[in-house]
This record gives structure tokens, C-alpha cells and sequence, in this order.
């Protein structure tokens, strides 16, 4: 993990620190994730965490609203994600674990966009030339979030790239990584397609 020094959000605790206790997990390719009911569902996904070595979140923990601007001049609402399964990588440009990590987000992206799955890139503290620069490079067409004062990587407490959060389409915080991960894995891909099977959030919920 690359880490440069700065100051957490200031929140009195980081949203990810009610932590689930325990984790019994079984083996991903021993899992069938079968239709089944929404508290199941979720208990089923935790099972999948312990081959990447993610953090569980709490039952309901719910992720901090941002909106931010786009490379290409839109905007990215975590209240525009609901219903869609997200994975939010915070990255920079010097972060040299960060970079063999996009191509692989590129292709989840582009096969599994079909699906409901999407990719958000927030770049830390970057002018939008070098963004675009490292975009073009790596042939990067998921939004990328531009975060030139560190507000929404201050948000979520953020202190060491690449981060990575998991969000469900239920819009509840599924777990985090701190550090690159193997995300083209088999059990990364068991980890997706378990939480793209989930339902959606209820009608009228918030």
C-alpha cells in the first residue's frame, strides 16, 4: 500500500470501524449462493470475504454521500448508484501499486457493466491534466472522480492508495480493502456475482 501522510476525516470514529466480530468463512468455490432471503443473501457475501482479505462492515452500515465532478466534466452521486453493485478505488497517478490494478477494474468494468456492476476511479488530490494523461494511458473508460482537495478521500477517511470500498445494490457498505487486491481472481469474480444477484433496494427506500 502506498501511503502519504495526512489527517484523518474528521469524524469521531471512521465509518468502517463497527467491524463485524466474527468471521467463520468458508471456502468460495465450496458456496452456492441460492435464492434466498435478504438477511441470508448478505450472510452468504460475508462468506466471501476471507480469500481477498476484506473488511466486513456491520449489518446497515451505509457509506458517506458524496457528488463529485468527472474527468469528462459529469458528476457522480452515490444517491445516482442505488440499485447497482460499485466498487470505489481511490488511487492516485505516483501510486505504483495502483497502476497494474486499473486494467483489471477496465475489463470487470466493461463485462459486467451489463449487469449493474460500475467501477469508480476517485483520483486523490490531482489536476485533471494528469488524470487524463494516466486515463489515455491505461485506456480508462469507467467515471473517474476528481478529488483536487482530498474532500471526499477526507470523507471516508482515506490515508493509504489504493483503497478500495464495495457498496451493494441495496446501497449498505459491504467491506473494504486497504491495498491492491486480485480482483480478476475467481474468488473476486464469486464475491461480484454474488452481491449482482442480490435484489435491488425496496421501493421508496432512501
Amino acid at each position: 500500500m502506498t501511503v502519504r501522510v495526512g489527517r484523518l476525516a474528521s469524524m469521531r470514529t471512521p465509518w468502517w470501524s463497527v467491524l463485524a466480530s466474527e468471521r467463520h468463512l468458508l471456502a468460495w468455490a465450496l458456496l452456492v449462493v441460492a435464492p434466498c432471503s435478504p438477511a441470508r443473501a448478505e450472510s452468504a457475501v460475508a462468506q466471501l470475504l476471507k480469500p481477498l482479505d476484506l473488511v466486513a462492515y456491520a449489518s446497515g452500515t451505509a457509506p458517506p454521500h458524496f457528488s463529485g465532478g468527472t474527468l469528462d466534466t459529469g458528476r457522480v452521486s452515490t444517491s445516482d448508484l442505488r440499485g447497482k453493485v460499485v466498487l470505489m478505488n481511490f488511487w492516485a497517478s505516483w501510486c505504483a501499486e495502483c497502476r497494474p490494478e486499473m486494467p483489471v477494474l477496465e475489463r470487470l468494468y466493461r463485462e459486467l457493466a451489463p449487469q449493474g456492476f460500475v467501477v469508480i476511479g476517485i483520483n486523490a488530490r490531482e489536476k485533471r491534466e494528469a488524470v487524463r494523461r494516466y486515463a489515455g494511458e491505461l485506456g480508462l473508460t469507467f467515471p473517474l472522480v476528481l478529488d483536487p482537495d482530498g474532500k471526499i478521500n477526507a470523507l471516508y477517511g482515506v490515508v493509504g492508495i489504493p483503497t478500495t470500498f464495495l457498496v451493494g445494490r441495496d446501497g449498505r457498505a459491504v467491506a473494504l480493502a486497504v491495498g491492491p487486491r486480485a480482483w480478476a481472481s475467481p474468488p473476486a469474480r464469486a464475491l461480484i456475482q454474488a452481491l449482482l444477484a442480490e435484489p435491488g433496494p425496496r421501493s421508496g427506500a432512501q
